[in-house]
């Protein structure tokens, strides 16, 4: 028994040998025992790899800064049509969404009580002018019998009094006179205002300015009410052109200009783009909002658009022709201050260029500053400093390919 004890216990002793012989010629030995050898510092320097970063080519082209607004059409012009005398509605003669010209008659009132004022005062014409024919008569006799009773009293044959008397009467004439004059005068205003208000019963729309066609756009009444006067009868509006409201904050009201051209969409005409201008800018803002009021003028020749539309509006604020573009994933701050990092020629190594930044729209960005051209790191930046070593992703090798090159490729 402890013979085979022994026997047992020599041949682990031999394979343990063997095992610690073999370990020499690993590979894996040989690496421990350098690192081991050179320390630490040398070790990591040995086992660090380039940072892996996506790049894009810096551009040299056209930037625009565009802002959108959602907002509403309304009518170029409004036409309330009110008739100047009440009545009831005896017909009306167009209808909602009914192309009206200047000056057209659009409805008419009862007119029956208006033409009976119109006889009443013609006859009260006629009942002046008799009475101003029968004064007239009447200072004709009077004038003779004064120039007679003034010869008498020369010849001494009348008398101071009954010269007095016919003097008096003959004035009194006179003023009888100027009275029926000035009532054949107020018969006449009476009877042309008659007239008037006659005219009033066919209610027209007369509008100033503008194109002499509009549409009905609203109509507050039927045919057989009472209308008061002045009370709103009809809404008639001009549509071509048409205008967009929007509403922009102080951020871009410095910004904005008149006649700055706008493109605008609405969900009634998915997909198509219309086109206007900007014609008018609030000089004040809204207190509960603090946002001024814009107004562009869109034209509308097949009335397409019509009022109370939504709509969303999209303007160029500002627009560089010719400039240095970046994505804007490329720029990041480093100890406060913005900047990107730009691929060296050796497409290895980067540098930090710091920008000072301008437009930023449509994931691109306006940027001034130097040595900026070839390609720049898009995503990655956290991994990397100034000098770093960089693997650029296998999508982006083709980006390299022409690095001297400036691409003008944005529209």
């Amino acid at each position: 028994m402890k013979s085979g004890k022994l026997k047992k216990v020599i041949l682990i002793i031999l394979i343990l040998m063997g095992i610690g012989a073999a370990a020499k010629w690993l590979p894996i030995n040989d690496i421990f025992t350098q690192l081991m050898d050179r320390g630490p510092q040398e070790g990591r320097e040995r086992v660090l790899l380039p940072s892996p970063v996506e790049v894009a080519r810096i551009q040299r082209g056209p930037i625009e800064a565009r802002r959108s607004f959602n907002g509403a059409l309304e009518a170029l012009s409004e036409f309330v049509v009110a008739p100047k005398v009440s009545g009831r509605v005896e017909e009306l003669l167009v209808n909602l969404s009914d192309r009206v010209k200047r000056g057209q008659v659009v409805a008419r009132l009862d007119n029956d009580e208006y033409i009976q004022a119109v006889a009443q005062a013609k006859a009260d014409l006629i009942v002046a002018q008799a009475n101003l024919a029968l004064a007239k008569s009447a200072l004709e006799t009077t004038i003779r019998e004064f120039e007679r009773t003034k010869k008498l009293l020369k010849r001494g044959i009348a008398s101071d009094s009954e010269f007095d008397k016919i003097r008096a009467d003959k004035l009194a004439k006179q003023a009888e006179l100027k009275m029926a004059e000035a009532e054949v005068s107020k018969a006449g205003s009476s009877l042309k205002t008659a007239e008037i208000r006659l005219g009033y019963t066919k209610v027209t729309a007369s509008w100033t300015g503008g194109k002499d066609t509009r549409l009905v756009a609203e109509r507050y009444l039927d045919e057989g009410q009472t209308v008061a006067a002045n009370a709103p009868l009809m809404l008639i509006v001009e549509i071509d052109p048409i205008v967009g409201v929007v509403y922009i904050t102080e951020k871009d009201y410095s910004r904005l200009r008149p006649g700055r051209v706008v493109s605008l969409t609405t969900d009634a005409y998915s997909g198509e783009i219309f086109y206007g201008r900007v014609d008018r800018i609030a000089p004040v803002f809204k207190q509960a909002t603090r946002q001024a009021r814009v107004e562009m003028t869109i034209e509308n020749p097949g009335h397409r658009l019509k009022p109370g539309m939504f709509i969303r509006a999209t303007v160029v604020l500002e627009r560089v022709p010719k400039t240095t573009i970046v994505p804007e994933d490329a720029l990041v701050t480093r100890d406060n201050q913005t900047g990107l990092f730009v691929v060296n020629e050796d497409g290895r190594t980067v540098r930090w260029r710091p920008v000072k930044v301008g437009i930023e729209e449509g994931g691109l960005a306006q940027v001034e500053g130097e040595g900026l051209s070839g390609l720049v790191v898009t995503l990655g930046q956290h991994l990397i400093d100034d000098g770093s070593t960089v693997s650029i992703a296998k999508n982006d090798q083709r980006k390299t390919e022409s690095p001297g090159e400036e691409e003008d490729t944005v529209p």
